[in-house]
């Protein structure tokens, strides 16, 4: 039997560092396949989660300065092989998986991953085509979001300067690895929201070919929202011309290289001289058979208008016809209106001077009624009151003033007045009135009323001067 003496004895320490030396040396570099649970990222950076199957499970460790190498960042329910090596934590006495590689089971589950996503957002109509807008013919400025490093951009720089040189704005990203998809999805954000001055007229996000897991980053959620939400016409030239991208489906164009992608971002030079030149051919030609058509146009008109001579004879024969109507028109149209005027009858001036007198006769014998009463009965006040007549005398002077002066307006109302101003009126054979030089015919007897008699006179019209006419 043997002693309890002969048992090594150990310090914690050592056997917790003893176990962590056999660990390592018996698992140096592994590779473990299993389900991602209680994934969780400490404010460290490092990232804590567990390994399980149907039979275990493995604590595991992500440190931060390895996050740059991943191609993906894990997630809770995703199944994994992960690479690394088995070591300790002496002070909980487990032992975990410290992780350095991981990589998707399998392209089918991968794939299936990328297929539920693109099912999202087709849902969300990120992918509809009446999104896609045209491409600019020939842009001011090409915009290029890819790796500064590498073939792809001096493809592309070649392309464009081989076709028809323009500038062009380039966003260095990192095209996979760890954080690659935040940095294109930041990049095309910022080229569009770069002022309009400094913006591109067409974007190209582009990359080499790569496996499955190479072109992640371009199958990630951020990268192809951004590109849907993207203001610039956008080309995507992911992969080789078999590889197909998330992003390929939200861009406006999928260009199969990033040869290609330049190709669509620019027009040939060349090629738009010869199309301008055949455009110039074709409109001189459109023009010079235009041009033939018009002239044997004017000359069927011409053949079928009339001879000039005799369209001008005729011309001035309706002239002269419309003019000698239009006179014998005037002629009758002036009969017309002194006819018109003759038949109306109009009262004599003599007719209203005599009512005007009667009137006024009628109103002096009221006036002088009304003044008789009036000194009647101030006579009476006066003898009543026993006053001197020399009041009524004055009252009288004042009454017989005022008769004085309305007589004198009556009088200077009357026609009589005026024609005592030098003004003579004039009237026709029945008494009538002539006011108009019109309305006198050559040869009418007139009869002319001055101020103090009326004699009888002819009309005549002077020689030479058919507008005036004279009394003779």
């Amino acid at each position: 039997m043997e002693s309890r003496d002969n048992i090594p004895e150990y310090a914690v320490g050592e056997i917790a560092l003893a176990i962590k030396s056999v660990l390592r040396e018996s698992f140096p570099r592994v590779r473990v396949r299993g389900e991602v649970t209680e994934c969780k990222r400490y404010a460290s950076g490092h990232i804590y989660l567990s390994l399980k199957d149907e039979e275990a499970k493995l604590e595991a460790v992500i440190w931060k300065t390895t996050l740059r190498n991943l191609a993906f960042l894990p997630e809770n329910g995703l199944e994994v092989v992960a690479t690394g090596r088995i070591d300790t934590y002496p002070d909980r006495s487990r032992y975990q998986l410290i992780i350095e590689q991981l990589d998707h089971v399998g392209e089918g589950a991968l794939l299936a991953r990328i297929e539920r996503l693109r099912q999202k957002l087709l849902a969300e109509g990120l992918f509809d085509p009446a999104r896609k807008r045209p491409l600019p013919l020939l842009p001011r400025l090409v915009g290029v979001i890819t790796s500064e490093q590498g073939a792809v951009i001096q493809d592309i720089r070649t392309t464009i300067a081989r076709r028809f040189p323009r500038p062009i704005l380039l966003w260095p990203v990192p095209v996979q690895g760890q954080g690659a998809a935040e940095q294109i999805a930041a990049a095309i954000a910022g080229m569009g929201s770069l002022p309009p001055e400094l913006r591109p007229d067409v974007l190209i996000v582009a990359r080499g070919g790569g496996s499955l897991e190479d072109l992640m980053a371009f199958n990630d959620e951020a990268v192809v929202r951004a590109a849907a939400a993207c203001p610039i016409p956008l080309i995507s030239a992911v992969g080789h011309e078999t590889d197909t991208t998330l992003i390929d489906f939200a861009a406006d164009r999928r260009a199969p290289t990033p040869t290609a992608a330049a190709e669509m971002a620019v027009p040939a030079r060349i090629e738009l001289l010869a199309d301008l030149g055949q455009r110039a051919t074709r409109l001189d030609q459109a023009m010079a058979a235009r041009l033939q058509r018009l002239r044997l146009q004017l000359v069927e008109v011409e053949r079928r208008l009339p001879p000039m001579p005799d369209l001008l004879g005729n011309l001035r024969q309706r002239i002269d016809d419309r003019s000698q109507r239009l006179a014998q028109a005037m002629a009758a149209l002036l009969a017309a209106r002194r006819a018109q005027l003759a038949a109306l009858h109009l009262p004599h001036p003599r007719e209203g001077i005599a009512r005007r007198r009667q009137e006024l006769a009628i109103l002096g014998a009221r006036l002088q009624a009304a003044l008789s009463a009036a000194l009647a009965r101030r006579a009476q006040a006066v003898a009543a009151a026993r006053f001197s007549p020399a009041p009524i005398a004055a009252l009288l002077r004042e009454r017989r003033e005022r008769l004085a002066g309305l007589a004198a307006r009556l009088e200077a109302s009357s026609h009589t007045a005026v024609l005592a101003r030098g003004f003579v009126l004039v009237e026709d054979a029945r008494g009538a009135p002539i006011t108009t030089a019109a309305a006198v015919r050559p040869g009418q007897a007139l009869t002319l009323h001055f101020h103090d008699g009326r004699i009888p006179a002819h009309a005549d019209r002077p020689r030479g001067d058919a507008r005036q006419e004279r009394l003779l």
